[in-house]
């Protein structure tokens, strides 16, 4: 598997981060997939394994730097060079700013920036030596608009944006291509099915997100040439207002 190239996909839920890894899987990569639960990948690994592809699951709590250096220094040595990376954790909650406790915003902040730092900082330090690599951070509507009771998952999500600007700059000269995309609109979940009756019933119109199609937007990421790299994306169904 050495010669292999690899995907890093950090947050490899059941919907948006399982299609992701799946739809580089099906290029070829050797899908990586963490979220804090190993047990919890064993369905996505086999289904990837099943469609002809290769995956490893890593049980990873982001947030922790010395797990996030090990996981991306094995995979380097034992699958191969990571050639993508995602971030996609999200964080989402709501909570009037009374009802927000101290440890609501920092836990909220550590998983959906700080992991974020540290997903891009140990993805770049692998890519620079080889002057290539993709870096995508998953945003939300929240990355660019703070609504009421999302005092937290707007702070964290506007500062994950921030982060993302700063490596584009920094690191767009060295070849290694930093993108933001924007998820502004339901996506076709369990969550949204249960919790969202309405919204969920717009899926035949093509009024809430499909994964797959947002896999698909990272891939062309992936494949833009340098002369045309797009830094921020925002993807929204047609019937989803600005």
């Amino acid at each position: 598997m050495s010669a292999q190239k690899a995907v890093l996909v950090v947050g490899a839920g059941d919907a948006t981060g399982s299609a992701i890894a799946r739809r580089f899987a099906r290029e070829g990569y050797v899908a990586c997939v963490a979220r804090r639960s190993a047990a919890r990948l064993e369905p996505l690994v086999a289904t990837i394994e099943n469609d002809g592809g290769q995956a490893r699951a890593f049980g990873c709590d982001a947030r922790d730097e010395a797990q996030v250096v090990a996981m991306v220094d094995t995979i380097e040595a034992e699958v191969g060079p990571i050639e993508a990376a995602v971030f996609n954790i999200g964080g989402n909650v709501h909570f009037g700013i009374n009802e927000t406790t101290a440890r609501v915003y920092r836990k909220v902040w550590e998983m959906s920036a700080f992991a974020g730092f540290l997903t891009g900082r140990e993805a770049a330090r692998v890519m620079r030596a080889r002057q290539r690599g993709t870096l995508i951070f998953t945003g939300a509507t929240a990355s660019i608009r703070g609504g009421a009771g999302f005092s937290a998952f707007s702070g964290a999500k506007f500062a994950l944006r921030s982060l993302a600007q700063s490596m584009a700059r920094e690191l767009g000269p060295e070849g290694i291509h930093v993108a933001h995309t924007i998820i502004d609109g339901a996506i076709d979940t369990d969550f949204i099915r249960d919790n969202f009756p309405d919204r969920y019933a717009l899926k035949d119109e093509g009024g809430i997100l499909d994964p797959n199609h947002i896999a698909d937007a990272y891939w062309q990421l992936h494949c833009q040439p340098r002369d045309t790299w797009t830094h921020e994306l925002d993807l929204r169904p047609w019937m989803e207002t600005f």
